[in-house]
């Protein structure tokens, strides 16, 4: 090997370890997995100069891939384009699990036009490396047109697989923390937030509602009687009356409303920019909702449940987190004090 060789050599070498460097750097400085992912893209992009390159997910239990990131000509396009699993040349790495280079697409019936079709892009060339996690295939990285047809061979390809390894590690890493902040915020047994989370949203409401002038409601739910239910029936079937009912509040709220257990048989409803008319509203369905179902059909109990309402709203009855939850609770007490089964609302009483 000449000089010009070997400084040639040296000079890829220098390259290949920059970008372990720098992926090396971005998994231990932050958790940010999307910022991660970015920096190994951009990392392969630099080594590779590919027209587009795209890291795509696989999604929809295993059935389909989703561009998760996707950069260069048409990028914009591919954004809402979804590949079935198999179908291309990326769907068949993700469905076999093996890096493919293809330097001339016409020649491979694997190739799919399809994508081409409908970003009106011209692949000449792809390289697919799989992402493999731990339990198969993540994803996939696809690299269009790269201007060498030499560089997947040898140790490009290692080092492409490699970088593939890194994005595997990221996204992992991001399902992890996300699953552990998800066990932080969630309630064992309902599968809803628990009330540190509650605390926490409340805060966060009071400052957003505050800034933009809006109302928001909060709704105490206690049930009725309930510990006549785990003393007939036991601790175990109380549970699966407790998380069914969790269900039942939940699939009935809208996607910006917020259900919690606040502890026992406690529930809690976050209705962000809610007056108090409309949340008497919410709170007279789901009452009369709780009462009118039955539980646990499948054990043989078909049991009835009926609950204590409370309701607050901000800023009307309070301006603060304490003060509120204070009020709702209350309003709650106030019909369990009383009559049960029925719906109290701060500085208005018991509605008929």
């Amino acid at each position: 090997m000449d000089s010009a060789a070997r400084i040639a050599e040296l000079e890829k070498k220098v390259r290949e370890l920059a970008v372990f460097h720098e992926v090396g750097k971005a998994l231990t400085s932050t958790l940010d997995h999307n910022r991660v992912l970015e920096t190994i893209m951009q990392q392969i992009s630099a080594f590779f100069h590919p027209d587009t390159w795209s890291l795509l997910m696989v999604e929809n239990e295993g059935s389909e891939l989703r561009f998760e990131i996707a950069v260069g000509e048409a990028a914009e396009k591919l954004t809402n384009i979804r590949l079935r699993m198999g179908e291309g040349i990326a769907g068949w790495v993700a469905a076999h699990n093996q890096p493919v280079y293809v330097p001339d697409t016409t020649t491979d019936p694997r190739f799919s036009s399809r994508v081409d079709d409908l970003t009106r892009m011209v692949t000449r060339s792809i390289a697919c490396i799989p992402v493999r996690g731990r339990d198969g295939v993540l994803g996939v990285i696809e690299l269009i047109n790269c201007p060498n047809p030499l560089q997947f061979e040898g140790e490009d390809l290692f080092l492409l697989q490699a970088l593939a390894d890194y994005v595997a590690i990221a996204i992992e890493n991001a399902r992890h923390v996300q699953k552990i902040h998800e066990l932080t915020i969630t309630d064992d047994c309902t599968r809803l937030f628990n009330s540190r989370h509650l605390n926490n949203m409340l805060e966060a409401e009071i400052h957003r509602s505050t800034r933009y002038n809006y109302e928001f409601s909060l709704i105490f739910i206690d049930l009725d009687r309930f510990k006549a239910v785990n003393d007939v029936h036991g601790h175990l079937v109380g549970s699966k009356l407790l998380a069914q009912i969790g269900q039942v509040l939940q699939s009935h709220l809208r996607l910006i409303d917020m259900a919690f257990r606040y502890g026992g048989d406690e529930f809690v409803l976050l209705l962000p920019q809610t007056s108090k008319r409309a949340a008497i509203q919410v709170a007279r369905r789901l009452h009369r909702l709780l009462a009118e179902r039955t539980y646990l059909e499948e054990e043989g109990l078909n049991l009835r449940v009926t609950a204590s309402f409370g309701l607050a709203s901000f800023p009307t009855d309070a301006t603060n987190r304490a003060d509120l939850i204070h009020m709702a609770d209350n309003a709650m007490y106030d019909v369990k004090k009383s009559t049960r089964n029925n719906i109290s609302v701060a500085n208005q009483g018991v509605l008929v």
